[in-house]
């Protein structure tokens, strides 16, 4: 009797554990069903997002130099100041270097010595050249003498003439002239004023800058610098000049990305009619960013980040399906995703990070 009670109770543990099982899975089971009125779905779009973006931008001259001394010398005269307005090759200044006149002069000199006997001696080798056609008349070694003292004498021409042409090369460097046409922004000599070649690192005697067209630069972030191109338009505006909308072409693309900041450096031209832009002027710029043709369109709220991944959830086959994705542009509303979605997949759009991967969608 007491052997069929302990049969009877262990029989009972077995049914009492199976049913606690069955009800576990049935508990588990309900949790990981999602139905439509708890989520909604959506179905993501293809294509790019276009986006309207601000960046700061700064105008600078289309070119500009400094000015430096070539030679050693004295500021004789400056004929301009800071704001001048000058053309290309128009003279800016004038220094002083009387060595170099003497050593101008005395190259000269020494260049038409070296001319006169280098003719000397090639008239010379024409006579004994003449007479050595009477047999006897000229010892072969006198010819060959002849020959070579001319031949070196055209040599010693030579090397004194670019000498003297080097020379007059650094005379023209005592005037001055402006490389293109521009405007004097910076003045740092006077007459009286020591300049020299051999020190560095000093201010330019002189600083030149053409405005009559201007570079719009702008640093582009590089996601959005791909999808940037030469003629595309964009729109800026002038801290300068309130209001005022004004618009240029991309005219240029760095092609390199900075490291530090990851932008792409773009360049609009800008025509300064009037004169009344000026290097250094503070912009906004604006611009419609494509985005990427590639890439997928979902709602803001279907992203779900964690400190480990961002991802949409997305519905096949009655089941819920991890997507990690990469973010494009943004808008209020939606932004555009890179993933393995494809245009005919569906996505939950209010998701949460309680459901997971493998759970059943219930329509």
């Amino acid at each position: 009797m007491q052997t069929k009670q302990v049969l009877f109770f262990f029989i009972l543990l077995i049914g009492i554990a199976g049913c606690s099982e069955r009800n576990k899975e049935n508990k588990q089971a309900a949790s990981n069903t999602i139905t439509s009125s708890q989520y909604q779905l959506i179905a993501v779009k293809p294509g790019g997002l276009q986006k309207l973006l601000k960046l700061p931008g700064q105008l600078a001259a289309y070119q500009e130099a400094s000015i430096v001394p070539k030679v050693n010398g004295y500021v004789k005269s400056v004929f301009v100041d800071i704001g001048s307005r000058v053309n290309k090759g128009q003279l800016l200044m004038v220094i002083e270097a009387p060595e170099l006149q003497q050593e101008e002069a005395r190259a000269k000199e020494n260049y038409a010595q070296a001319l006169a006997n280098y003719n000397l001696n090639k008239e010379n080798y024409a006579r004994l050249t003449t007479a050595a056609k009477t047999a006897g008349a000229i010892a072969p070694m006198s010819l060959e003498t002849a020959k070579t003292k001319m031949e070196s004498d055209s040599i010693l021409s030579n090397s004194v003439k670019a000498n003297w042409q080097m020379q007059q090369i650094m005379q023209s460097y005592l005037r001055v002239t402006a490389p293109f046409s521009g405007i004097i922004t910076e003045r740092n000599i006077h007459p009286g004023s020591l300049v020299s070649a051999e020190i560095k690192d000093t201010k330019p005697m002189l600083e030149i800058k053409q405005t009559a067209k201007l570079r719009l630069q702008v640093d582009i972030p590089e996601d959005v610098a791909s999808g940037l191109n030469e003629g595309d338009d964009i729109t800026f505006y002038l801290s300068a000049f309130p209001g005022k909308k004004m618009t240029a072409k991309i005219s240029r693309k760095a092609d390199d990305v900075d490291l530090q900041y990851r932008s792409e450096r773009i360049e609009m031209d800008v025509q300064n009619t009037g004169l009344k832009l000026a290097p250094g002027m503070y912009a906004d710029v604006t611009f419609n960013a494509k985005g990427n043709p590639d890439a997928m369109v979902v709602p803001r709220s279907a992203i779900i980040t964690s400190t480990e991944r961002k991802y949409v959830v997305a519905v096949r086959n009655g089941k819920a399906n991890i997507i990690d994705v990469t973010t494009g542009n943004e808008t209020d509303a939606d932004v555009e995703v890179m993933s393995n979605l494809t245009s005919s997949d569906t996505i939950i759009v209010n998701a949460n990070d309680e459901i997971k991967d493998g759970d059943l969608i219930k329509l």
